[in-house]
């Protein structure tokens, strides 16, 4: 899983959605954590799992972490 490029994951919009971009390319809009590792395997990190997911430090979840799927 070599990937040198930022991965942020945006704040949960109000209807609970969370934008992906990898680099400077929008992935897609995520409703949970299984969504945001399709949208990484899609992107060449073929064998990134769901708990790489949400325990690699790789990943800049603004506005909460990988349990947070609704707005404040």
């Amino acid at each position: 899983m070599a990937v040198h490029l930022p991965i942020v994951i945006y704040p949960p919009d109000e209807s609970g959605n969370r934008r992906v971009r990898v680099g400077g390319e929008f992935l897609g809009m995520a409703h949970s954590v299984r969504d945001v590792t399709k949208f990484l395997r899609k992107a060449g990190m073929d064998d990134i799992t769901e708990d790489d997911v949400i325990l690699s430090g790789m990943i800049d979840w603004w506005g909460g972490g990988p349990e947070t799927w609704s707005s404040p």
